[in-house]
């Protein structure tokens, strides 16, 4: 719950809020949807009103897809997958909410294919930013702090860990540059890995929450795909937390 209500909190920036109503009022007036000059001030404004929020949801869900699911982890353009993503998404929603706010308004709704021409403007503008916002974050980002538990990988790790798993005494760090085997215990190796954010799914296994790949089902059990591609198992125990804070 906590990680969906940041989630909401970052779209929602003041910034974000301030200029939407500032910016969305002065657009209702200025541009009529569709070019339908004879559309109340009011019907203009909850369109342009709709579209801001259908363009936020939308780049969220096809933001957390191609995160998610392995597929699109592995297109080599993601820019165009990304594109394409929102606007298989992104027009019909445009057309829906079209269609409902002019029939309620007593205008005939546009067509598909007018909807499909400005369904592909306002997704190419929708990556554009995207991409803005991602270069300006990947920019500004301050240097991520490594957790403590590598200075007990070799001198040379500049790798990745993915998931820590316990055996007898001893700790296996599965990293991106292999496994490494560290004699701990399992909840001094876990506190080691702070402030790298990460989940127990299994009384042996801890993970990466930036590693998770996509969730998996096999014989009635519930499995974590990490990005090297482990199964990782989820007990019924750490299944509930996991749900709760949006992992699976």
């Amino acid at each position: 719950m906590t990680s969906k209500i940041d989630t909401i909190r970052k779209a929602f920036t003041p910034q974000r809020v301030m200029a939407g109503l500032v910016f969305l009022p002065l657009l209702a007036y200025a541009f009529p949807p569709f070019l339908v000059a004879d559309l109340t001030f009011g019907l203009r404004l909850l369109f342009w009103t709709g579209v801001m929020v259908l363009a936020l949801t939308v780049t969220g869900v096809a933001r957390k897809l191609m995160q998610k699911n392995p597929v699109f982890l592995n297109v080599p353009a993601r820019d165009v997958a990304f594109a394409a993503l929102i606007l298989v998404l992104f027009t019909p929603s445009l057309w829906m909410l079209a269609w409902v706010l002019f029939t309620c308004g007593g205008h005939m709704a546009p067509g598909a294919q007018t909807v499909a021409v400005y369904g592909v403007l306002f997704a190419t503008g929708l990556v554009l930013v995207q991409r803005g916002d991602r270069n300006t974050s990947m920019d500004s980002a301050p240097e991520i702090e490594k957790p403590r538990l590598v200075r007990r990988l070799p001198p040379n790790f500049d790798g990745q860990i993915h998931r820590l798993t316990v055996r007898d005494h001893n700790v296996d760090v599965v990293t991106s540059e292999g496994t490494f085997t560290v004699r701990s215990r399992f909840t001094d190796a876990i506190a080691e890995m702070e402030p790298v954010p990460g989940h127990c799914s299994h009384r042996s296994h801890w993970v990466v929450d930036a590693s998770i790949v996509c969730v998996e089902k096999s014989g009635g059990k519930t499995f974590l795909r990490l990005m090297n591609d482990d199964l990782v198992p989820v007990s019924r125990k750490y299944k509930p937390m996991l749900e709760e804070d949006g992992l699976i």
